[in-house]
């Protein structure tokens, strides 16, 4: 069984466990249900942001190990302070280490950058659960939801202030972007294979449609990749292992990003 088949399984069984215990009324409740979502859209309309999206992952399912014993709250300050656009959460914790509480706390620290729910979203509850718990944006991933699940998911976490990354991989995937996709996730790595190839995202980034803003995601860990992706015109950038697996992970990005920013600029001119 693939990964993603596995996850989804998973998932399935999560998801039912969570409505009996988490009632959608008792989300409703949460002190962040009513509050404003901070834009990452808006962010990317600065010309000086570094539109990197710094991720919070202890684990994942091809490196069981990335860093078990991180500090949820001197990481996400250390990305805040390196200058992160916005920051991502993993919040699945069989596959990945996280969980939900991450993401509320973080939240609770008056970090004022957007963050992103970074989960397999398959049920509706699962963007009203992740309003409740302080995120910004969600992530659907055109790999295991139809076009018209991307619909309707989409456009409910739009009415609840929330935006939307949609991850593909593929050109047949093209289709199912729609107005309430916020921008379009373009993933380097092929999820069969696991093999990174830049080319292939640059020849997608090319049909994607215009008006939407692209990022790019999986295998970034050169500052070069990252100024020749945003040469070809992707505006964001979503690392996490690459910080995650340092001693420090603010500290890497803030290198990190000092470099990029500085890189980008030269070739601006």
């Amino acid at each position: 069984m693939h990964i993603l088949d596995k996850i989804v399984a998973y998932k399935q069984t999560e998801v039912l466990q969570s409505k009996d215990l988490r009632p959608i009324g008792l989300l409703e409740k949460s002190a962040f249900f009513n509050r404003s979502c901070n834009s990452y859209v808006d962010v990317l309309k600065n010309k000086s942001a570094s539109g990197i999206i710094a991720e919070f992952k202890r684990k994942s399912p091809s490196r069981s190990d990335i860093n078990l014993d991180a500090d949820f709250k001197i990481v996400t300050g250390g990305y805040v302070n390196a200058g992160a656009s916005a920051i991502s959460i993993l919040t699945d914790e069989h596959f990945f280490g996280g969980n939900n509480t991450i993401l509320a706390n973080v939240r609770q620290d008056h970090i004022h950058i957007p963050i992103l729910r970074k989960d397999f979203i398959i049920d509706e509850y699962q963007i009203i659960e992740a309003k409740s718990i302080g995120a910004d944006i969600i992530l659907l991933i055109c790999e295991i939801l139809s076009k018209d699940k991307i619909r309707n998911f989409a456009r409910l976490a739009n009415s609840l202030g929330m935006e939307v990354l949609l991850e593909m991989h593929t050109e047949d995937q093209i289709e199912k972007i729609n107005k309430y996709v916020s921008f379009v996730g373009v993933n380097n790595r092929d999820l069969k294979t696991f093999k990174v190839d830049y080319e292939r995202s640059k020849d997608l980034f090319d049909q994607l449609p215009a008006e939407v803003p692209k990022i790019a995601e999986s295998g970034l860990s050169e500052v070069d990749t990252c100024v020749m992706l945003y040469t070809h015109g992707f505006r964001g950038f979503l690392i996490g292992e690459q910080f995650m697996k340092q001693e420090d992970p603010g500290l890497a990005a803030q290198s990190f990003i000092a470099d990029f920013l500085s890189k980008r600029t030269r070739n601006d001119h």
